[in-house]
């Protein structure tokens, strides 16, 4: 039994206006059902018109993914009824969407997998259903707000990579700029079609809508793909069928049995004239394309010598990776930069913006690497810049926790250290070349960290040779 799974992805396009009208895209934070007029709520004789923003950033989105734009699309309407969806009806492309074919690369377990695109068009988005205790609340502030969707082709074969190929979609939406790809606000909303083959041929696929996390993707298919196969298994037959997936119980709930295009009853939409892209207008948006995430990888290895692996984590999201190039322009080496941001930096990074400023930690590395402070004070200093918001070296000033350098100094402490600890002098003599180790470790706690380390090994080997 093989598993065959294609997924269908709606993308929100970071636009400051909705797709056919001037309202506000930014709904999230908004009141409910203040973002709305007569367009997006289709009142009798409103008109759409067509936010060209949006058609730039979905064309940034096809170039891409090396997909082929169409020269003319046009849009349709899908006619459902749902709460949230005031018009009656979804404008959407259909049967001439913007953009057809490409591939996106990505690895599972470092082994690559290509997954190929099938199509991607421009749509609108519905309202929001806010379920209550006392019943349904309906928010239409998301009406009309802009969304691409990408359709794959049938070729992934596990929950696993599902996950991981949404994983490297999200990186690719976010250094495009288009969306901020947020699953948990919604902006990245997939529809997962599942079937498990037997003996070379297609199943019947099922359907699960709406999951809005990594962790949900995997979980859900894998749910699905269970049930499958234990009804294949048992000689049973897989119905063609529609679940939600109930992320807090881990179950698949059934919406609905088999749905065709027909029930949605296509037809061109009046109000609005086809979409013409020109190989003008396209090389215009070709040009003004920002890196692109696995171009930047490469040069993140070839330029800064960094391993495929560190690049990779620091590309995952180009904030993470501006502010890497900014720390390297800000101390000098760029893998003194990626080794700060990657082992400390991430621990405290929880929201949008770096705990702490390049131009900050850039400083305080290059504090470590003078011999101004111990790496060790620096990342005490460092953990407390972030939690009191205060730059780093004023806290290395105020503490006093700047590095010993006077050698007459430090040759005092070592030679208190040898007198207080014969045993670890004796040790030494007798060939246990650690005992040294545990000799500077004393003369750090004597010093409170300030002391260089490397200076203080030198000091004691040349009292202990002497002597």
């Amino acid at each position: 039994m093989r598993t065959v799974i294609g997924l269908e992805i709606h993308v929100q396009l970071a636009t400051e206006t909705k797709l056919f009208c001037s309202c506000s895209a930014n709904y999230f934070a908004a009141p409910p059902n203040t973002l709305t007029c007569p367009v997006c709520l289709g009142m009798p004789g409103a008109l759409p018109v067509l936010n060209r923003r949006a058609v730039e950033l979905a064309l940034r989105v096809a170039l891409a993914l090396g997909a082929e734009v169409q020269e003319i699309s046009r849009f349709d309407r899908k006619n459902y009824f749902y709460p949230d969806l005031p018009k009656g009806y979804q404008i959407t492309q259909r049967d001439f969407p913007l953009a057809v074919g490409g591939t996106l690369a990505f690895r599972v377990d470092g082994e690559e997998h290509t997954v190929r695109i099938r199509e991607m068009h421009i749509e609108e988005d519905a309202g929001k259903l806010i379920h209550t205790e006392d019943g349904a609340l309906v928010d239409m502030n998301r009406c009309g707000v802009p969304l691409i969707e990408i359709v794959t082709e049938p070729d992934i074969h596990s929950p696993r990579e599902a996950k991981e190929f949404l994983r490297a979609l999200r990186t690719l939406l976010r250094h495009l700029r288009v969306s901020n790809a947020d699953m948990e606000k919604g902006e990245l909303r997939c529809d997962a079609n599942i079937s498990v083959s037997r003996d070379g041929e297609l199943g019947t696929k099922t359907e699960i809508k709406n999951l809005n996390s990594f962790r949900a993707v995997e979980r859900a298919l894998g749910a699905e793909d269970e049930r499958q196969r234990e009804l294949l298994a048992r000689g049973a037959v897989v119905e063609q069928v529609t679940f939600g997936w109930d992320e807090r119980a881990g179950r698949l709930i059934l919406q609905r049995t088999k749905e065709e295009a027909h029930d949605y009853r296509y037809f061109p939409e009046p109000d609005l004239v086809p979409l013409v892209v020109t190989r003008e207008w396209l090389e215009r948006v070709r040009a003004k394309m920002p890196e692109l995430p696995w171009v930047r990888e490469e040069r993140f290895v070839r330029e800064y010598g960094l391993s495929p692996k560190d690049a990779g984590v620091l590309i995952e999201e180009p904030m993470r990776a501006d502010y890497f190039e900014e720390v390297v322009r800000a101390c000098g080496s760029a893998q003194e930069a990626a080794g700060w941001v990657l082992s400390e930096i991430l621990r405290y990074w929880k929201g949008d913006s770096p705990p702490l400023s390049a131009e900050a930690l850039g400083e305080l590395i290059r504090a470590v690497q003078s011999g101004k402070i111990s790496r060790t004070n620096a990342k005490e200093t460092l953990e407390e810049a972030i939690s009191s918001g205060r730059n780093p070296m004023e806290l290395v000033s105020e503490k006093g926790l700047s590095l010993l350098a006077d050698e007459a100094e430090l040759r005092r402490v070592a030679e208190e250290v040898v007198a207080e600890n014969p045993k670890a002098v004796e040790d030494f003599r007798a060939g246990k070349k650690q005992a040294i180790g545990f000799l500077v470790g004393q003369a750090m706690r004597k010093t409170g960290g300030r002391a260089d380390a490397k200076k203080l090994s030198r000091i004691f080997l040349e009292i202990l040779g002497s002597n």
